[in-house]
């Protein structure tokens, strides 16, 4: 029997005739759409030669037909590679020549210049799909019935490879298995009660975890539906609420509802689950949220190499700033980041995963992998974190972001909750900087309210009876708005390389 994670959606799949998607236009696609399109795009990529294991990269515009053409390469047994609509050209090169995919589906506006692109990398073929459904590929797809019968597959083949952001040196390409992919998604759709009554109104992007395994495959595996919106509009976001009844999204979308009069608990009332994830949610917009809407957000932990490895509770406690307890079959322990050795409730260290979510390493990269698993077969996320003793797990960082500031240990996210908690303050970031006498210096960028001032002797005086004197940052930068991803997490790497300068030259700042 395939372990096919497409198999596995034909499985729960709850009758042809049932509606499947819905546009913001109104184009509506049923399950039986679905899938005889999906198996019309995998007889059309298996004819441009993609056979089981081949990489498919596809960069292009969320569309229909980009969410058909991911289900396509599912069926053939190829390997989905998907990529950013933002990478340049020089970006995509470097995927391309490391990844080596046999086939490159673009936007047909970027043909041209990734056409040069595709030849360098030796690529068979390049192909165009646009978000609105035009192309090369369409085309192709147009002289091919939906009678191809799916590739067998087992768990551990590879489904995707997904490149991880590459802020600490070149990105590394995560390769997650079927196995990967369906053990999580049918977690989660457990989990979160998601059931064929439910509604998810879709508005991230597709090239992620998130918007791609998190959000597709529970609702997949659940036999549900969605509303499929392009992109996160907050006014488009609130017209769809009354017609669903769970949102996925990042603490963007939630600060963005928060802003607008419009969002109540009216236009709530027919919403069962609002999920947040991909970078962290302040205590603050979930407490003003629970506060306007009636519903607390649930906030689950995940990352790119391992799918979701943390929930808050359905039923229970959501507590702010926390992440939940580990997903069932999953194993998360904190650990010293040097030693490995685990460290009690409380304490602070590196958090490290093991289950069958896991990926099982980074393509054709030996030693990457090696550094990423302990002997004992737990990933090292690299992310900081600790255990309550009540169990809930809670991130203070990334270990990269970790500042020493006159050999004393900060955590930005500590210090985040407490700027944020601060009238006036719209979102910060901390970060440390080169320092000649502290070594880094802790500091604070920051976007006021509408209406409201950043005053950096205010703040100072804020966090006095908050933080120890150590913490409080040095100083106070004012912006208009944070610079943040797709995903909405806030780049810290370009607010350091930014603001390097800031005390001097820092060459009397500790190495670490």
């Amino acid at each position: 029997m395939s372990e096919s994670l497409f198999h596995a959606f034909q499985e729960a799949n709850p009758g042809p005739g049932r509606i499947f998607l819905t546009t913001a236009e109104g184009r509506q696609l049923s399950y039986g759409a679905l899938f005889g399109g999906a198996l019309r795009y995998a007889a059309a990529l298996a004819s441009l030669g993609a056979q089981p294991g081949e990489r498919v990269a596809v960069q292009g515009e969320k569309s229909v037909e980009g969410l058909l053409l991911y289900l396509g390469c599912l069926a053939t047994g190829a390997v989905y590679l998907p990529l950013n609509p933002a990478y340049t050209p020089a970006e995509v090169e470097y995927f391309l020549s490391d990844a080596q995919p046999r086939i490159l589906i673009c936007d047909p506006a970027r043909f041209s210049v990734l056409a040069d692109v595709a030849a360098r990398c030796g690529l068979a073929h390049i192909e165009t799909l646009g978000a609105d459904g035009s192309g090369t590929l369409p085309e192709i797809v147009a002289g091919h019935d939906s009678d191809f019968a799916p590739r067998a597959r087992h768990g551990g083949d590879l489904a995707a490879i997904l490149y991880t952001s590459g802020t600490t040196g070149r990105a590394k390409g995560a390769i997650l298995s079927h196995g990967n992919l369906a053990s999580n998604a049918r977690t989660l759709a457990g989990l979160w009660r998601m059931n064929r009554d439910d509604v998810l109104l879709h508005a991230l992007p597709i090239f992620h975890t998130h918007g791609l395994f998190v959000a597709l495959s529970t609702v997949l595996l659940a036999g549900a539906s969605m509303i499929w919106l392009p992109k996160f509009d907050a006014g488009a976001v609130v017209a769809a609420l009354a017609r669903s009844t769970v949102l996925m999204g990042v603490p963007t979308f939630y600060s963005r509802l928060l802003a607008r009069a419009d969002f109540s608990r009216e236009t709530c009332a027919n919403m069962r689950l609002f999920i947040s994830g991909s970078a962290p949610l302040s205590a603050q917009t979930h407490q003003e949220f629970q506060a306007r809407s009636g519903h607390a957000i649930l906030e689950r932990y995940g990352m790119t190499e391992t799918g979701m490895n943390t929930s808050n509770p359905y039923e229970g406690e959501r507590k702010p700033g926390t992440v939940g307890h580990p997903l069932p079959g999953v194993d998360l322990r904190i650990a010293d980041p040097d030693s490995g050795a685990p460290l009690g409730p409380g304490e602070i260290g590196v958090i490290e995963v093991r289950g069958p979510n896991v990926t099982p390493g980074y393509w054709r990269n030996a030693e990457k992998t090696r550094e990423a698993f302990r002997d004992d077969g737990f990933f090292i996320t690299g992310d900081l974190g600790q255990i309550g003793a009540d169990g809930y797990v809670s991130i203070v960082g990334r270990d990269k972001d970790l500042i020493i500031s006159g050999g004393l240990n900060v955590y930005p996210a500590e210090v985040e909750a407490a700027l944020d908690a601060l009238p006036g303050i719209a979102e910060s970031a901390v970060i440390g900087l080169p320092h000649g006498d502290f070594g880094e210096a802790v500091t604070a960028v920051l976007a006021a309210r509408a209406g409201s001032k950043v005053n950096g002797a205010e703040i100072a005086a804020a966090l006095g009876g908050k933080l120890a004197a150590f913490k409080i940052p040095k100083q106070v930068i004012a912006v208009d708005a944070l610079p943040r991803n797709a995903m909405g997490k806030i780049e810290k790497a370009a607010l350091r390389e930014c603001y390097a300068g800031l005390y001097g030259d820092g060459s009397k700042a500790a190495s670490r």
